[in-house]
């Protein structure tokens, strides 16, 4: 009986020996928050930011730049060009507003005989109440950013075209970059904002393709308060930033896509001054 019991644990013991060892069990899940491309670690794109930009207390006022510049009067149907022959400056602020009238505007970077490798389609119903600012790439100058007033004559604008500093809008709007997503060729993204966020920052980017797309500011069904149609031939070369005012409530950013599916693009969308709502009540009741 005893030599039988042996027998059998020693059976055991001889098993126990070809069992493999367990190992650390590797998960599958993906975490979103951990996951980026290559693409959007190289060019910046949603790298986070301080939320000091997001309280208004350090982002940059697009009222003291317009305080601290000269404008250019661009009448309807007019053209006005501004020409950068310092290689070194390789960004420029591009800042449009009105009286309050409509804002109807081509602007285009030209970079030699014939060569336009960045445009955009600006229309803006109320000049005043939604400047237009943006922020293009004009690496190895010399550039020219010309701007024609598509508009009738009754339709003037100011234009304020200066060079972009390392510590500019541009920075401002990088640092208020939160998140990224990628956004397929014909595909589009919405993003609705509350009636405290005073405005937004806007960064499209590619991988090194041409970047056509189009941002629209929604406030109500098929109601286009802003819309920009952008092209852009290098959109890791020149990428797009912008700053899109957003007063009042029901305000909807939306980006599409408009190039191939083939052309996919890295979109970065968020808050850049938050804190207003003045023309909001306590219970969120707005009389008007």
């Amino acid at each position: 009986m005893k030599f039988s019991a042996a027998i059998a644990l020693a059976a055991l013991n001889g098993a126990a020996a070809f069992v493999a060892p367990k190992g650390p069990v590797a998960s599958t899940q993906l975490a979103m928050s951990d996951y980026r491309t290559s693409v959007r670690d190289d060019i910046g794109v949603g790298s986070g930011g301080s939320p000091l930009y997001k309280t208004g207390g350090t982002a940059r006022d697009l009222a003291e730049i317009w305080d601290n510049s000269s404008p250019v009067i661009v009448q309807g149907g007019s053209l006005r060009t501004w020409s950068f022959a310092n290689p070194a400056i390789e960004s420029v602020q591009v800042l449009l507003k009105t009286e309050g009238r409509p804002l109807d505007a081509d602007v285009e970077l030209w970079q030699g005989p014939d060569n336009t490798p960045h445009k955009m389609r600006v229309y803006v119903e109320d000049g005043a109440l939604r400047t237009f600012n943006a922020v293009i790439g004009t690496p190895r100058g010399p550039n020219t950013v010309a701007i024609r007033n598509i508009g009738q004559l009754e339709f003037p604008l100011d234009a304020v075209v200066r060079p972009d500093r390392d510590d500019g809008l541009a920075a401002g709007i990088a640092s208020v970059a939160t998140r990224s997503e990628t956004i397929q060729g014909g595909a589009l993204r919405t993003y609705p904002f509350n009636p405290t966020v005073d405005s937004v920052a806007i960064i499209l980017k590619t991988d090194g393709r041409p970047l056509n797309a189009r941002i629209e500011l929604l406030q109500g069904p098929n109601n286009n308060k802003q819309v920009v149609e952008l092209y852009t031939e290098d959109g890791l070369d020149r990428p797009f930033f912008a700053i899109v005012e957003t007063p009042g409530s029901g305000n909807v950013v939306r980006v599409v896509n408009t190039a191939p599916v083939e052309f996919p693009l890295y979109a970065s969308v968020d808050a850049y001054r938050v804190g207003g709502g003045g023309d909001w009540a306590d219970d969120g009741l707005m009389i008007g």
